[in-house]
């Protein structure tokens, strides 16, 4: 089935629908990943979004339960050089094209993905239209124009919980999960986002206690359910069009310790008074190096981004740098001079993605015991 893709520019692409009818509108963004492309499906992040995948052949290991990092697909299409419709993989519990038609997302193949990523890597990311129904090249141009964008829009509420929840070793539970704390045990308030399960399984792993709240929990009562630290996701869009998360943070700080992952770390670098801006195409893959500035040494990292702290916003803030992107010298950590409150831009919990920042979620426990 014949599908187009159109962007504001007016460039288009032809390619054809491997789950059938459809159409979707958002950010055109690209993945460098060659692999965990479930796992970018499923991650909150990409709400809005239309994602390219750079990597040729996609579909050749099906999908599983296990590997959701969501109970949902978010972005509104995928865009492939090649679709594998016989997965080989004993993990394989279904394919790719059925995992996409079930929640109602366009799939294409045969697109140029190297030309539609060089495009958007000179141009920037731009609004775009994938469609198998209107085929109207003027029409389809018109309508990706007339969409809003992410930059100063709430993309967060379509993606955060509805009530809270806990989280154990065997996924989420509802209402509190808290107990009294014993030795050895936190507990751990996360603020969801658009957050990834594996940031809850990794947290729960090291004898953590987490309960997950709404974005919109107010401080007060974040602080009634008496945590021994907080937790901040990551999550799609534009930190700054979130109403009202900047102050609860800003009122948080100083009263437990604090661990902010992607959007997190960016709503930490608003509520330390700085401001952030959007990249030209963001930064999207399992492969991005990071350099410690402490230590010096060189860590790669699995990324999703399209907005970033500015840090010279925040040289009259009690703010210190701690990680910078080696590609674009943009920031990737931060930390808090005088309260317990530490961030990173990037995606430690390898979901997909290495695991050279693992001991981050270590770090956070350690300022806990602090």
């Amino acid at each position: 089935m014949k599908a187009l893709i159109a962007l504001e520019d007016g460039r288009t692409f032809t390619g054809r629908s491997f789950t059938g009818p459809g159409e979707a509108v958002g950010e055109i963004v690209f993945n460098t990943g060659m692999t965990g492309y479930q796992e970018i499906l499923t991650d909150p992040s990409y709400k809005g979004q239309i994602v390219t995948m750079t990597y040729p052949l996609i579909g050749n290991y099906g999908v599983n339960d296990e590997d959701m990092e969501s109970a949902a697909i978010h972005p509104g299409a995928m865009l492939v050089k090649e679709y594998n419709a016989v997965p080989s993989n004993f993990r394989s519990q279904g394919t790719l094209s059925d995992f996409l038609r079930n929640q109602h997302v366009v799939g294409v193949e045969g697109i140029d993905t190297r030309a539609l990523t060089k495009h958007i890597r000179e141009k920037g990311a731009l609004k775009g239209i994938v469609s198998t129904i209107d085929l109207d090249i003027s029409s389809l141009v018109h309508r990706a124009q007339s969409w809003p964008g992410l930059v100063g829009h709430d993309m967060v509420s379509k993606v955060t919980c509805a009530k809270p929840y806990g989280w154990t070793k065997n996924g989420p539970v509802p209402g509190s999960n808290f107990t009294t704390s014993g030795p050895g045990t936190f507990r751990i308030v996360t603020i969801d986002f658009g957050l990834k399960y594996n940031q809850l399984r990794l947290l729960s792993e090291r004898g953590c206690q987490v309960q997950v709240v709404p974005a919109q929990t107010s401080a007060d009562d974040i602080l009634a359910m008496n945590p021994d630290g907080i937790f901040l996701s990551n999550g799609p869009g534009d930190p700054a069009g979130i109403p009202g998360v900047v102050d609860t943070i800003r009122t948080l700080l100083g009263k437990k310790p604090i661990f902010g992952i992607c959007l997190g770390h960016q709503i930490m670098g608003l509520a330390y008074g700085g401001s952030t801006y959007k990249l030209k195409f963001g930064h999207r893959g399992s492969n991005q190096p990071v350099k410690d500035l402490d230590t010096g040494k060189i860590e790669i990292t699995a990324q999703n981004h399209g907005f970033c702290v500015d840090i010279k916003s925040l040289e009259h803030a009690e703010v210190e740098l701690t990680h910078i992107n080696l590609n674009d010298n943009s920031v990737e950590g931060m930390r808090h001079k005088r309260y317990p409150a530490f961030s990173v831009q990037y995606h430690p919990e390898n979901a997909p993605g290495p695991h050279d920042s693992l001991y981050l979620f270590d770090r956070f426990i350690e300022m806990i015991k602090k």
